[in-house]
């Protein structure tokens, strides 16, 4: 009988537990929850006229550089240049022991006035016919030889005597004082700065659009937000038969000294064309696979109540060329849609929004970011 009187009770109990949540469930259905609205900023499609360009990442390299070394063997006896410092053409960088060469010279020297001094006696002799003209010709030798084998020991000394080919920059002293340097050892790096070349490569179907004189414009890490201006100077009559690129190369101006060999940089070519074209901040686009899409805002009347509301729609869209922090929008949009630029991620197709443009990103043609 207790048993019994137990299994009812436990019945009883799950009944009103069921009772209760089939009335929660029901009057949770006949309820009207109100629709989520999300917090966005957004911006208008514009028409703007932008200058065609084409890009590419280059590398700097000097107008004139090289590795200063000796012609010669010899002992570093003078250092006469300081690492780091700005030369010009011509300035001594280091001397090599030439003593012994020196004392060579002074012995060549007089063997050189002898044969002079002798052949002056003999071309008076010549005059009075007392010595043949051969005597005279050999004398004339003698004396040529005498100069020529002084002069080579000038031009030796002459070498051991190391300048700055051209004016630039030195790099890091690579040689010490009383050091024994074999023809072709490294002293010390020296590049000429300014101007700078810029070499980059462009795809060959670009090739016809590429004359010497068009501008190009410099940026990256190392120019810390600027840009450097300079123009195409040379481009390669042949084409790389494995990327099918064409090099191009380009004279950049380096008066602040900020640019170097060896860096990497982004270049743009500016092509004497212009095009009218659609443009979105970079922040309204949700890159994906099958297709990029924006969330475009429209105002739509609710069917209960006729309060107007702002609803997103996702739309494909295909772009274009960029500029800073705007896109170019080739197809999918009109000019005067609204799109939204933040809060892009939390949407879904038919999401309710509010605008407020407080906070909206700064989107700029050509930003300049304080922490680049």
């Amino acid at each position: 009988m207790k048993t019994t009187l137990s299994i009812l009770a436990v019945l009883a109990v799950i009944g009103a537990i069921v009772a209760v949540k089939v009335l929660q469930i029901t009057t949770l259905i006949h309820s009207k929850v109100p629709l989520q609205v999300e917090a966005v900023s957004t911006a208008a499609v514009t028409s703007e006229t932008w200058q065609e360009t084409l890009t590419s990442v280059g590398s700097l390299a000097a107008v004139q550089g090289v590795t200063v070394a000796p012609e010669l063997d010899g002992k570093i006896a003078e250092i006469d240049f300081e690492a780091g410092k700005m030369v010009s053409a011509g300035d001594v960088l280091v001397r090599q022991d030439t003593t012994a060469e020196e004392a060579q010279l002074r012995s060549a020297e007089a063997s050189a006035e002898l044969a002079r001094v002798n052949l002056k006696r003999t071309k008076e002799l010549l005059d009075k016919a007392t010595v043949s003209q051969a005597q005279f010709d050999a004398d004339s030798a003698t004396q040529k030889q005498a100069i020529a084998a002084a002069d080579n020991i000038r031009a030796t000394i002459a070498k051991k005597t190391i300048k700055a080919p051209f004016s630039g920059k030195l790099g890091i002293r690579l040689v010490n004082l009383g050091q024994n340097l074999k023809a072709g050892d490294s002293i010390v790096s020296l590049q000429a700065l300014n101007p700078i070349f810029a070499d980059f490569s462009l795809p060959q179907d670009e090739m016809d659009q590429l004359v010497d004189g068009l501008k190009v414009k410099l940026s990256g890490d190392a120019l810390d937000g600027k840009t450097a201006e300079g123009a195409i100077t040379a481009v390669s009559p042949d084409v790389d038969s494995s990327t099918r690129n064409v090099r191009v190369e380009a004279t950049v101006d380096n008066t602040s000294g900020i640019l170097h060999p060896g860096m990497y940089v982004d270049i743009a070519v500016q092509l004497p064309v212009t095009n009218k074209v659609l443009t979105i901040p970079a922040t309204s686009i949700l890159y994906a696979p099958y297709g990029d899409t924006v969330y475009v805002v429209d105002t739509q009347a609710d069917p209960a109540t006729g309060e107007k509301q702002q609803i997103v729609r996702q739309q494909i869209v295909r772009l274009g060329a960029r500029r800073g922090d705007f896109v170019a929008v080739t197809s999918g949009l009109k000019e005067g849609d609204t799109v939204v630029t933040s809060g892009v991620f939390r949407l879904r197709p038919g999401t309710a929004v509010k605008v407020n443009n407080d906070f909206a990103p700064n989107s700029q043609l050509a930003p300049k970011p304080s922490d680049s």
